[in-house]
């Protein structure tokens, strides 16, 4: 599909057609706008995007905390912050003409745990909890604790009511969906079966607890021990014992949270790049979003290519360049032509004499049979070769240099077709999702000016670079 003509930037630049365009400031300088999260596939941009999103948020007036969930700590980096943690630290070098400030702060996983037990535990058994071996690993790396504390800190920050808006980066997961599965996850593990089996004997206590489980449940407990082995099955029965308190507060808390993001005061950002397997992960997460009732305000489609020629085809590059590599593909000098078109040559590479010519500089019998000792020696036969410049001279240089640069156009403008035609699937299959795309980049952003930029791009849906950044 051709991009339309109308659409096309004044420096040629070519952009993806696309039904509807997402306009950010609007969502970010609404005062009812409180959370917006950048989900989607790892390594996409998620972080830079959330980044960049705060920052203009902030600068547009805004109270603005940006989590990450980030374990590069590229955010830290890019906003000249020596390290991150779990206290939201404010950004120096923003532009606060406007009254906004800029925060950032990273997921510390046991930390967030750590703060729960301390704040839902007395001081006795919070020390138990959190000197007990099983529940050092479950905090450190369980399956879905870190989505679900990253679900935690934003219930928190979003209680304190301190922040005009939170800007959620999350968690690199396989899934893209795991940010919204992990509380439900971690709740049926708290509140399932097992849990209620090990949970039964600290219940009654003593002696009477072991006499409470009948022959089936010590059966099972046996089993248990076997498989886990004996001193951990006991750890993980003295934390649920101790945490039993908290179960019910873990599930009511992450009930609250996912209710809070399908409130209208959030803002789901999918973020992509404009690849296969990328736009089809988005695609499966605008459907989930949809069924969840969860507020999708866009796609951000991140890195796109551009070119400030695509006037010239790919097919036109490549034959050009053909040429230029192969001179004897196409005629090079104008004398070639008389000789090529020439039916008397019969493939010499001397030109055909008049008749007049042939005559007069044919020689008599005489003077053929004596030579002229002082006539000069004749040179010989030039050969087509002789006009073809050698690869080590300026002119060969100069054609192999032109020739390269062809075939990178030809390369680039196969892959902007093929990120047209990927972007076409998606928005054909999603009409309703409004899309803003942000050039590839040269580089990774490392500062404050570096996001500044990307936030401006991610206002305007320009797609290349403007020629002072070239």
């Amino acid at each position: 599909m051709s991009p339309d003509p109308a659409a096309r930037p004044k420096d040629g630049a070519r952009r993806l057609s696309h039904a509807r365009v997402l306009d950010v400031d609007p969502l970010l300088e609404d005062p009812k706008t409180r959370i917006v999260v950048c989900c989607g596939a790892g390594g996409v941009g998620k972080t830079t995007t959330a980044a960049a999103l705060g920052l203009r948020a902030a600068e547009r007036g805004r109270k603005v905390v940006v989590l990450t969930i980030d374990p590069a700590r590229r955010l830290a980096q890019s906003m000249g912050i020596d390290s991150l943690d779990n206290t939201p630290r404010r950004v120096k070098g923003v532009d606060d003409s406007a009254g906004g400030e800029l925060h950032a702060m990273m997921l510390d996983m046991k930390r967030t745990f750590d703060e729960i037990v301390e704040a839902h535990a007395d001081p006795g058994r919070a020390a138990a909890i959190l000197g007990n071996p099983f529940y050092q690993s479950l905090s450190a790396g369980f399956a879905g604790t870190q989505e679900y504390m990253a679900m935690e800190k934003l219930g928190q920050l979003r209680g304190r009511d301190e922040w005009d808006l939170i800007v959620v980066d999350t968690p690199p997961s396989r899934s893209a969906l795991d940010f919204l599965d992990a509380p439900k996850r971690l709740g049926s593990f708290l509140d399932g079966k097992l849990i209620r089996v090990l949970l039964a004997p600290a219940k009654v206590g003593g002696r009477a607890g072991m006499k409470f489980l009948n022959v089936g449940m010590s059966m099972m407990t046996g089993v248990l021990g076997k498989v886990l082995g004996g001193p951990f099955l006991k750890d993980v029965q003295t934390f649920v014992a101790a945490m039993d308190s908290m179960f019910g507060g873990f599930r009511t808390r992450a009930d609250a949270t996912y209710k809070l993001l399908q409130a209208p005061g959030t803002a789901f950002l999918v973020v992509a790049a404009p690849e296969r397997d990328a736009l089809r992960e988005a695609a499966y997460f605008v459907e989930r979003l949809a069924a969840e009732d969860m507020p999708l305000a866009g796609l951000v489609l991140n890195r796109v290519h551009g070119s400030g020629a695509d006037r010239l085809s790919a097919e036109r590059a490549l034959a050009a360049a053909e040429n230029l590599e192969d001179p004897r593909i196409v005629d090079q000098t104008g004398g070639k032509a008389g000789v090529r078109n020439s039916p008397d040559t019969h493939g010499s590479s001397q030109a055909p004499e008049s008749p007049a010519e042939s005559s007069a500089s044919e020689p008599s019998a005489s003077e053929s049979s004596a030579p002229d000792s002082s006539a000069p020696e004749a040179s010989p036969t030039p050969s087509p070769e002789d006009d073809v410049p050698d690869a080590d001279t300026p002119e060969r240089s100069v054609d192999q240099l032109a020739s390269g640069l062809l075939r990178l156009h030809a390369e680039r403008m196969h892959l902007l077709a093929r990120e047209q035609r990927t972007r076409d699937r998606f928005t054909a299959r999603h009409p309703e999702v409004a899309v803003t795309e942000v050039a590839a980049l040269p580089g990774d952003v490392h500062d404050l000016g570096g996001l500044r930029d990307i936030g401006a791009r991610l206002a305007t849906g320009e797609p290349e670079l403007p020629e002072s950044d070239v």
